[in-house]
């Protein structure tokens, strides 16, 4: 679980929810940065109607891009970036020919964006961005030649193909989630004034001007294509402006933005009032690529029977691209329940139709509320479980779930969700998604783990259980605030199959041992009791009591909870089902309580009634009785100590020195002790605190004691033997089968199969997502995070909005990209 490539190490960061780590049903993910790397590259686009970056053979049919196909060569460029690969060559063949349309585009790239530049000492630029989308658009300009160099609170300076050209800015448009673009207003060196803007498609298509139809029809499908690749895309426009026009509406601007009353709503409708008539220019298309081992690691996952949900700030389109890629979502299943309503009645009626579709219309009422919406009901869901054929999906966005989580609607919700072998979440606020994790958390009594990434996700990884976070990208928030931290998703799998299980496993081993030794220690007093009119005598001597819990049985039982384990790591994530137990409640129940006390009475009738029995006329050697008080404790204390160390030693799954050392130390410590404390040495310096004086040797020298000894240690363990000798053959456990298989195998092979990722064909409109934040606009222009220089003093129509609200409280305002999971069936075979 250590990352190499970064040096980051897995911690954590409690230790009281290990054994919890053995249990979880449920797995709430974020998706930016916690499935995928968050790391963007710049794959593909749209120009005026065509599209650049994919490969086509001698006869014009698209080709896959393989590792053995050249990308293109950016060497002539000193400032290119290398982590950018483009395949077309076409698209440099264009901007060399000069075709306006490819200039303009890759012009806004490097001008509409919040993106702030450095230079090292050697001469390269760095630039610091705000969002990985922004510096991949950017990264991408830069390498086909129109670099962004340099910007002032009032100007912007980029290299258009070695010709340094400085734009003054005249307005920033921030990006927010409402309005889901951004745009920036300059004058160009020949005083041209133009509009440049970025944004979700199905917002910028609305604002075209009605020349641009037939681009508009060619570039959706464009993007269609895009989003159904899992690419991340955003629509590109501009607007010529006129002077007169522009300065009227940036004096009411300046007035809006003193305005005391509704100051946001009149900023926002004079936003909206110049960003109309655009002129398409095309489309971007950029990859954020699964983390490593994400398919695997959710396959495993699945296997265990543990659902993943994704809850993610992504628009819909985005997030079923990503569980497409995840093979999350597969063309083989049966209904992909998609719930969108707007209003309360739409979501219930949505709901209540797709739980007809899964049960049947005898789960129904005539007046179209469900059956099941009580508490009782809820208990009954793995039940309905396996009356469910087929896998189904629930994809259901953020305004559907704040009414699907009302009270009279969330059982119904929560009831779908549970049958449905995927879930995910789209456009949720970090609110809602603290919320879908309390409603599982409350009504199915399940262990739930959320894992994230951000800042957006704390709030969820605080409502669970247990709370993972993901050192990647997005800072360290959600690392501070969860339980468990590492630095890629694949290691989850292994936190939760191994580790989890193991803790899990020990812990019930720990308490069923623990109760066990000390029912057959305690209730030998009991039995003692009769014979000594319940006076309170003790059988044993004072010392015994003292010390039996201390030093004689604690540290074989803590070895075990530390190092053992039924099958080595390797095979746990081979086979993934072994998790199921822990989910269940198997290994330490009621039942396993019962059964404990069961042994624990059985044991310490043995121990006292076989030496009663044995010593009730005996002689010894001598022919004189030795029968005493004395002699009898320490014959049922030795018994006692040796049959709870073989007990333990029965139970002890995996050896290690450690374990060889305490178990059979913990016995010669005992016969070390007792000698000491009942030797003429210490009765003369203590003759009060060490009454049983020459006892052990005296009774320890006689065959017939050792000989019940023996008698009581065979009687105790011999039947524990045969039951589980039978159990195993006869009923084994699976945890059995892979132990017995492990045993004849010198390495275990993995079994892991992994299944061809398969394309989506089906088409969709939009995969728009952008990782930007709100209140960089406005960083930007206000100078705040730039090195004062020596210039001239801006002129009023130069400056930028000053009075608004303070961008750090806008800086707040986050939404997020988030997530995606799946379930896939695999069989293993022993």
């Amino acid at each position: 679980m250590y990352y190499s490539e970064k040096g980051t190490l897995a911690e954590a960061r409690t230790t009281t929810l290990n054994e919890e780590l053995g249990q979880i049903e449920y797995v709430f993910s974020d998706k930016t940065g916690t499935l995928t790397q968050n790391i963007m590259t710049f794959k593909k686009c749209s120009i005026d109607g065509r599209i650049y970056g994919e490969e086509c053979d001698d006869l014009g049919q698209k080709t896959d891009i393989t590792k053995k196909k050249r990308a293109m060569d950016f060497s002539v460029n000193h400032q290119v970036d290398e982590t950018c690969q483009f395949f077309d060559n076409c698209l440099m063949e264009s901007i060399q020919l000069g075709d306006p349309k490819v200039h303009e585009f890759l012009r806004l790239l490097a001008l509409c964006h919040t993106v702030m530049s450095e230079e090292n000492s050697a001469g390269q630029l760095i630039y610091q961005v705000q969002s990985p989308d922004e510096g991949a658009l950017v990264a991408a300009a830069k390498n086909f030649g129109f670099i962004f160099k340099s910007r002032t609170p009032e100007t912007i300076t980029i290299e258009e193909m070695g010709t340094l050209v400085t734009y003054q800015l005249l307005a920033f448009l921030d990006f927010n989630n409402i309005r889901k673009r951004m745009s920036v207003i300059v004058r160009n060196p020949e005083g041209q004034i133009k509009l440049y803007s970025k944004g979700a498609d199905t917002i910028l298509f609305e604002k075209l001007h009605p020349s641009s139809e037939d681009l508009l029809t060619l570039t959706s499908d464009h993007i269609s294509e895009f989003a159904g690749e899992g690419l991340r895309t955003l629509a590109i426009a501009y607007r010529d402006l006129d002077d007169k026009y522009f300065k009227e509406w940036y004096k009411m601007l300046q007035d809006a933005s003193i305005a005391i009353d509704e100051r946001e709503e009149r900023i926002a409708g004079l936003y909206e009032e110049i960003e109309q008539d655009l002129m398409l220019l095309g489309a971007t298309a950029v990859e954020d690529k699964l983390q490593e081992g994400v398919i695997e690691t959710v396959t495993n996952l699945s296997l265990a029977n543990i659902k993943i949900w994704v809850l993610t700030g992504d628009k819909q389109e985005t997030a079923i691209n990503i569980a497409y890629a995840c093979n999350m979502l597969t063309n083989d299943m049966k209904e992909v329940f998609i719930i969108a309503g707007n209003t309360a009645g739409d979501v219930r009626e949505e709901l209540r139709k797709a739980k007809e579709h899964l049960f049947g219309q005898n789960r129904s009422s005539s007046n179209g509320h469900v059956v099941f919406e009580k508490k009782q009901q809820l208990e009954l869901d793995s039940v309905v479980e396996e009356t469910v054929t087929g896998d189904y999906a629930l994809i259901i966005n953020g305004h559907s779930l704040a009414y699907a989580l009302e009270s009279d609607v969330k059982n119904d919700l929560l009831e779908l969700a549970c049958m449905c072998k995927t879930v995910v979440c789209c456009r949720v606020t970090p609110l809602q998604k603290a919320q879908v994790v309390e409603l599982v958390k409350k009504h199915r009594n399940a262990v739930t783990l959320a894992i994230g990434d951000g800042a957006n996700d704390v709030s969820m990884i605080k409502s669970a259980h247990i709370g993972v976070g993901i050192s990647g990208q997005e800072g360290l928030q959600a690392v501070l605030a969860s339980d468990y931290s590492f630095a890629q998703f694949r290691y989850l799998q292994r936190l939760l199959l191994v580790h989890g299980r193991w803790s899990y496993f020990r812990m019930c081993k720990f308490l069923s041992y623990f109760f066990y030794k000390n029912f057959a220690f305690t209730l030998v007093h009991f039995w003692f009791g009769f014979f000594c009119g319940f006076s309170a005598q003790t059988v044993y001597d004072q010392w015994f009591i003292t010390l039996y819990n201390i030093v004689y049985t604690s540290l074989p039982v803590l070895a075990m909870g530390i190092f053992d384990q039924d099958v080595n790591d390797q095979n746990s994530m081979d086979f993934p089902q072994l998790y199921k137990p822990g989910q269940l409640n198997l290994l330490f129940n009621k039942r396993t309580f019962f059964i404990c006390m069961a042994h624990g009475i059985y044991t310490s009738l043995v121990l006292f009634f076989i030496p009663y029995g044995a010593f009730y006329n005996a002689s010894g050697e001598d022919g004189q009785h030795f029968a005493d008080y004395q002699s009898f404790a320490v014959t049922m204390a030795t018994s006692l100590v040796i049959v709870v160390s073989m007990q333990i030693a029965l139970d002890t799954s995996y050896w290690t020195v450690i374990n060889h050392v305490f178990t059979w130390g913990s016995i010669a410590t005992y016969f070390l002790i007792l000698f000491t404390m009942q030797s003429n040495g210490m009765f003369d310096v203590f003759p009060k605190q060490f009454p049983f004086v020459g006892n052990a040797r005296h009774s320890l020298t006689q065959k017939c004691v050792w000989l019940v000894i023996l008698l009581t240690t065979v009687a105790s363990v011999m039947p524990v033997l045969v039951f589980r000798f039978l159990k195993m053959n006869l009923f084994p456990t699976l945890s059995d089968q892979v132990r017995q298989w492990q045993k004849v195998q010198n390495k275990a092979r993995p079994l892991h199969s992994r299944r061809p990722k398969t394309r989506r064909s089906s088409s969709r409109r939009s995969g728009y997502a952008f990782a930007h934040q709100e209140g960089y606009g406005e960083l930007i222009t206000s100078g705040k995070n730039m090195r004062a220089k020596n210039s001239s003093p801006p002129s009023g129509l130069e400056k930028t909005l000053d009075n608004s609200t303070s961008w750090i409280e806008n800086l707040c305002k986050k939404t997020t990209d988030t997530v995606s999971s799946f379930n896939q069936d695999k069989t293993v075979k022993l």
